[in-house]
């Protein structure tokens, strides 16, 4: 059964972004409508970025300094193009534009609850593999959160998810003990994966 506002077994929730605060299939079908018309160039960039991303985060190697960044290396040096240039069309084209049309795609009766679990005196964390302040502000539902961990916006966490960084690292600024926080994530693999090995009870939405 999904955790409820009142359930007193959690202390905190611990959400993710990407496909769990919105309609992500939605903003997917939005951005190639976008990217077609005004953004092909930009289009073997963001899918090298995207790749990279899904490799750095199931290597078992130490952690990066910092993921985003090293996503954004990686990718330049296997397109042959300068970082700068990289990291200018992943901001544009997964950052700053996507903003424009989340909003709508809020999943409402998720965020509901939420604010309902603050009311009841539950603390909250966004935990993301991206920058996620912009998008929060975009959404409007920035005050719903105590704490975000988001990777490419601190020095922490070094690990992606399925790592348990991020999560452990919330609950730690929270002052909350994993083994009453809930994740609620989109991905099995990434957020339950994550929760599993925090010791963290997990919600798929």
């Amino acid at each position: 059964m999904p955790a409820t506002a009142r359930d007193p077994a959690y202390q905190a929730w611990l959400v993710d972004l990407d496909g769990t605060l919105y309609h992500q299939a939605a903003l997917r079908l939005v951005m190639a409508l976008e990217l077609t018309v005004l953004g092909w160039p930009a289009v073997a960039c963001l899918r090298a970025f995207r790749a990279e991303h899904e490799r750095l985060r199931l290597e078992s190697s130490a952690p990066a300094a910092d993921p985003f960044l090293t996503q954004i290396q990686r990718t330049a040096a296997r397109l042959g193009q300068p970082e700068q240039d990289v990291r200018r069309l992943v901001e544009r084209w997964m950052i700053a534009r996507p903003c424009r049309w989340l909003r709508p795609l809020r999943r409402r009766g998720l965020l509901g609850e939420i604010a309902d679990f603050r009311r009841h005196g539950g603390r909250t964390a966004l935990v993301s593999d991206y920058p996620a302040r912009a998008k929060l502000r975009a959404m409007g539902v920035a005050q719903l959160f105590d704490v975000v961990v988001a990777s490419g916006e601190s020095a922490e966490p070094l690990r992606l998810k399925p790592a348990p960084d991020g999560y452990l690292l919330a609950a730690e600024k929270l002052g909350i003990p994993p083994e009453v926080c809930l994740v609620i994530g989109d991905r099995s693999d990434a957020d339950g994966q994550s929760a599993e090995r925090a010791g963290m009870a997990f919600r798929r939405v």
